[in-house]
């Protein structure tokens, strides 16, 4: 397994070691002593998660607030999506940037979402499924959104804007600019991991 930060460092695309012959492949999916290397500190995940969605579907951009806000760990089981994930710490050199990652299931990458990031993606093949665990559980009142389409964000999500399908609910996600002040990337959201 190769742990590779990316242009917004806490971000971390994971790049397996698969091991293939004529019966088929095996790879790792998660080895815990490694992953906690390489984030430079303990994770305790509680709930595993699956979203099968077809092409053109968009989903995104969410996350969770404090005390309910999550990590995760997302990887493509079937399909091909672009995944994008958006600093929205105030106060972080990073604020409003994001880093977009063709996931596959053929490149079998994952990547890591730290609390204090949104997360989004759209599926660029026929379907694509989705699995991703959370280091804590999902709570509806504290799930929050930013518009996808958000000027300040520039994000190119290589589809045409009315090929896209998008939920009601995301449709009305805020801008950036308007979010309150959820998170602060001095304070350390990992203290509390049992």
């Amino acid at each position: 397994m190769k742990f590779i930060p990316q242009a917004i460092p806490e971000i971390i695309l994971i790049k397996p070691e698969v091991y293939n012959d004529k019966r088929g492949y095996f790879f790792e999916t998660f080895r815990m002593d490694k992953f906690e290397k390489a984030l430079g500190h303990k994770i305790n995940f509680v709930q595993d998660n699956e979203s099968q969605s077809s092409e053109s579907v968009l989903r995104g951009l969410h996350f969770q607030i404090p005390p309910f806000a999550q990590s995760k760990l997302v990887r493509v089981i079937q399909g091909s999506v672009l995944d994008v994930v958006v600093d929205i710490r105030k106060g972080s050199p990073n604020f409003g940037k994001h880093v977009a990652i063709e996931m596959s299931d053929k490149n079998k990458y994952q990547c890591f979402i730290p609390r204090g990031f949104a997360h989004g993606f759209v599926v660029l093949s026929e379907k694509a499924i989705l699995s991703y665990k959370v280091d804590n559980f999902y709570s509806p009142k504290h799930n929050r959104g930013i518009s996808y389409n958000d000027i300040q964000l520039n994000i190119n999500w290589r589809l045409p804007i009315e090929q896209i399908q998008i939920s009601e609910q995301d449709l009305k996600q805020e801008s950036l600019k308007n979010m309150p002040d959820y998170f602060n990337h001095k304070v350390n959201y990992y203290n509390d991991d049992k």
